[in-house]
């Protein structure tokens, strides 16, 4: 990526390129792999950079956001609370009425088919509150 364009001029997925890219480790690894699942699971996804550098991904509405911190790369879906769960993804942010969240965390192996599910019926989700 090339710093010298202002991040203004960046498109979302540009400056999404360019957080994977400068955390340089595990983290950017895995957020580059979450990245492309979600993507799979919602062809239609589009990418946002909000709040001063969080990925969003959203179809319909907000999906989920990517947050990374020295320990975990943290993905929390919107409305994660009213979404079917059965592999028992959400490990974090359990408490509140809306949101849920993934904590992954160095070496920790992505369940890719819950994960892709879990973000279809996010979108699912987004849609049928779109249409009311």
């Amino acid at each position: 990526m090339n710093k010298s364009v202002p991040q203004e001029s960046r498109s979302p997925s540009e400056l999404i390129d360019g957080r994977i890219a400068e955390l340089g480790d595990w983290r950017g690894e895995m957020l580059g792999r979450l990245r492309a699942l979600i993507r799979e699971a919602a062809p239609h996804v589009t990418e946002e950079w909000k709040w001063r550098g969080v990925p969003v991904w959203e179809d319909a509405g907000m999906i989920c956001t990517g947050e990374t911190y020295k320990a975990v790369v943290k993905l929390t879906f919107a409305k994660g609370a009213a979404l079917p769960d059965p592999s028992s993804l959400f490990n974090s942010s359990l408490e509140g009425n809306t949101r849920r969240a993934i904590d992954f965390r160095e070496g920790e192996q992505i369940n890719e088919a819950a994960l892709k599910a879990l973000v279809q019926a996010a979108v699912a989700l987004n849609k049928s509150r779109a249409k009311r």
